[in-house]
């Protein structure tokens, strides 16, 4: 399994729902969002390419770049 991390401009909760039905159609149950980091680091504990997880979010209304 690989880990793929990003930084993003999701900054609550409330981003965090409106990512989750995107992020759940590619990685269901294996990603999250560290709201205290002051990026905001996205964890995809999934193997996925990096335009996979950079769609999800810009289908979401967000934006990520890879760490």
């Amino acid at each position: 399994m690989s880990k793929l991390q990003f930084k993003t401009n999701v900054k609550c909760g409330a981003c965090v729902a409106a990512i989750t039905p995107e992020m759940d159609k590619v990685a269901e149950g294996a990603w999250k969002v560290d709201l205290t980091h002051p990026d905001r680091v996205l964890t995809v504990d999934r193997t996925l390419s990096e335009e996979t997880i950079i769609k999800a979010l810009n289908d979401s209304g967000y934006q990520g770049e890879r760490i």
